[in-house]
């Protein structure tokens, strides 16, 4: 890691201790330090008897991720020997203020999205595997702060209706009935830093989202398992920037999208099995190039659909047991996205070992057609984690994925990619 990037957790955690400081905790042994935490060993629960009840108290969540990973590719794609990408990291601050606390804001809060990533180089994908969907999902090169997401929310009628205005992650998901919706969310595939890295198992390939940009997003449920969305966003957005240029200047395309879903529970043997039913269109008016040199096209659209099932429950208290998951999405043949088809699917285990009720066991598939109008076939990944809980905040994550016809290429060897991921989050 650089030094840029140490300096700057550095200079996070020790605005953590002097906060703790102002709020009248003089006495140096009552301050959480960055040392404190990583040598003493000091838990989340430590951390958060000393700083998060003086925070809640005036209407403040924070929430500090750290994520490390390592990869090699040991067999075909592009190189077995490159070195460079190997290596990856990031770090993301978020914060929460509940305006109901702060200013009489009744069902109101804003939310802010802080974060940088290293190293400048092109990740393992680009330098070694050459995957359409990228073996690293959180690979993101150098990127020493930005502020990813800020924007307000309000519920309405009794939480019933919700909405969301400012600068905003598409995929960044509400929770209904305790399932992620709104877009293309999963209990199980939508989190690289905790999840699978593979990024076809993060999110669906074939819809454009774009990236973190000023937008806006509704969604209404009316009864406990069903609900409605609906959301625009910059076309062009731009997350390393506020968003303005892009969505006031320019072309001012607005990508749309809508999903709907049902949310039932199950119920087998006393237990309550969750499960997300989702459908979703959406449409993108950019002008864009035809694979095939002929022109140029606009207004592309597609659809997808996302399921995932609870199947079996240790016991009715939490979340111990195994789950499965599933998507499929469509878009244009002939204009980018490249996949005019794809499909994935999989299951984690939750609790597999006894005395190990926090790791997670999971595989997965994705599969990918390319656009009859480019060269090439279709891609396979599969990942295989297991997620090794260490502490309350900490976790290692090992994981191997087999990826067959990297980049859709029937001559390419088929990769092999080893890894492990570390994660913390405070």
């Amino acid at each position: 890691m650089k030094k840029k990037s140490v300096l700057t957790l550095l200079v996070i955690f020790s605005c953590f201790s002097w906060s703790d400081y102002c709020w009248g905790n003089h006495e140096h042994k009552d301050m959480v330090s960055l040392w404190d935490v990583l040598v003493s060993g000091e838990t989340q629960a430590g951390m958060a008897n000393n700083v998060e009840p003086k925070l809640e108290q005036y209407g403040i969540d924070i929430d500090l991720g750290y994520t490390n990973i390592y990869q090699i590719n040991a067999n075909g794609g592009l190189d077995t020997s490159k070195k460079a990408g190997r290596y990856t990291g990031s770090w993301d601050l978020e914060l929460n203020f509940d305006l109901e606390k702060i200013s009489d804001i009744n069902n109101a809060s804003v939310f802010m999205l802080v974060g940088g990533s290293w190293p400048r180089a092109e990740g393992i994908n680009e330098q070694a595997v050459g995957s359409i969907f990228g073996v690293n999902g959180d690979a993101a090169g150098r990127r020493d702060i930005d502020v990813y997401e800020l924007w307000f929310e309000h519920q309405l009628f009794d939480g019933k209706l919700q909405y969301r205005i400012g600068k905003l992650d598409m995929a960044g998901t509400f929770q209904c009935s305790g399932c992620p919706v709104s877009f293309d969310g999963s209990t199980f595939a939508n989190d690289e830093t905790a999840q699978f890295l593979n990024a076809a198992l993060v999110n669906n390939p074939t819809i454009p989202l774009p990236d973190y940009g000023l937008g806006a997003i509704v969604n209404f449920s009316p009864v406990e398992a069903f609900y409605v969305s609906l959301g625009v966003a910059d076309a062009q957005a731009d997350g390393r920037e506020t968003g303005f240029n892009t969505t006031f200047h320019g072309e001012d395309d607005f990508f749309y999208i809508f999903e709907t879903g049902l949310l039932p529970k199950f119920q087998v043997n006393n237990d309550n099995l969750q499960g997300a039913y989702r459908f979703g269109l959406w449409y993108d008016p950019q002008a864009k190039d035809k694979f095939d040199g002929s022109g140029i096209k606009r207004d592309d659209n597609g659809c997808y659909v996302s399921f995932d099932q609870e199947i079996y429950k240790e016991n009715s208290e939490d979340d111990q047991g195994l789950g499965t998951f599933a998507r499929w999405g469509y878009s244009s043949s002939d204009v980018e996205p490249e996949l005019s088809e794809f499909w994935s699917a999989g299951m984690q285990y939750r609790g597999l070992f006894e005395s190990r009720d926090d790791d997670v066991l999971a595989a997965g598939f994705a599969y990918g057609t390319l656009s009859d109008q480019l060269d090439g076939s279709d891609e396979l990944a599969i990942e295989l984690y297991y997620s090794i809980q260490i502490s309350q905040w900490s976790t290692i994550s090992p994981s191997i994925q087999y990826i067959a016809d990297p980049g859709a290429n029937e001559d390419a060897g088929d990769a092999l990619v080893f890894g492990i991921r570390a994660q913390m989050a405070f």
